[in-house]
């Protein structure tokens, strides 16, 4: 018998593959939603209790019909995790209209959508949940080089999941964030790429750059942040809401 389900949203790969899994070991049934389905039934072939969808979180009809399916499959929703995120690094002078309605309508509408399926659901089967976003360490800070796009539509997931926080604590939903760090996922991999054609360097050099800025030593590994996750997801974290927790080694101290 099914006694949780949480779902995760870009959960192909990377930080989002790594929380499904967490969540999948600590007992849940986890359904794995990715804009590249393949990527998430491989995700989902590796956990115990799993399913995968397809999902783009920018279509807020298809974020309610698979709330609806899940629910109607399941008769329950208990968790939902909003960590489909995307990047793209560039000078701010240089960052054109489309790049940034694209960052905005990923990071920052993807989460809104879901959020409010998700929490729409939880309402009305009167379940005490947990809404979980990914944000950034980016969310913290400005000075973060030529993310300036992307450091815009991660501010907003702070403020919106302070907000949707304080509304829907009536209901006993939780909704809480996590800010990663530099993590070493194949995000990652193409913005040290990025990095290093800007500044005229070498994409070592830079990673090193990312190593020396965090004091614990390392690059964050996916796994880093969806400990956190599966904390904020567990009773041990009844207490806590509108929440934006830093997990990044050091790299940002809030």
């Amino acid at each position: 018998m099914i006694t949780s389900v949480a779902c995760v949203t870009g959960a192909g790969s990377g930080i989002g593959a790594a929380i499904a899994t967490a969540l999948g070991s600590r007992g849940h049934h986890v359904v794995v939603t990715d804009i590249d389905l393949a990527s998430a039934t491989k995700v989902a072939n590796g956990i115990d209790s799993a399913q995968a969808f397809a999902l783009d979180v920018t279509d807020p009809v298809a974020c309610d019909a698979l709330v609806k399916r899940i629910v109607d499959e399941h008769h329950r929703l208990d968790v939902w995790v909003s960590n489909a995120g995307i990047s793209k690094m560039q000078r701010f002078v240089d960052i054109a209209p489309a790049d940034l309605i694209r960052n905005f309508e990923v990071n920052t509408y993807g989460v809104f959508y879901c959020g409010q399926s998700a929490a729409r659901a939880m309402i009305e089967l009167g379940t005490h949940g947990r809404i979980i976003n990914t944000a950034s360490m980016a969310a913290k800070q400005g000075r973060v080089p030529y993310l300036a796009d992307y450091v815009a539509s991660k501010f907003a997931v702070l403020g919106l999941t302070q907000a949707m926080a304080f509304e829907l604590a009536p209901f006993g939903i939780r909704v809480n964030s996590v800010c990663p760090g530099f993590v070493a996922t194949p995000m990652q991999t193409r913005e040290l790429a990025w990095e290093a054609e800007l500044r005229a360097t070498s994409p070592e050099l830079v990673k090193q750059g990312w190593i020396n800025d965090t004091p614990l030593g390392r690059l964050e590994t996916p796994e880093d942040v969806a400990k956190v996750v599966a904390f904020l997801a567990s009773d041990d974290a009844d207490f806590l809401t509108g929440e934006s927790i830093s997990v990044n080694g050091g790299a940002y101290m809030d």
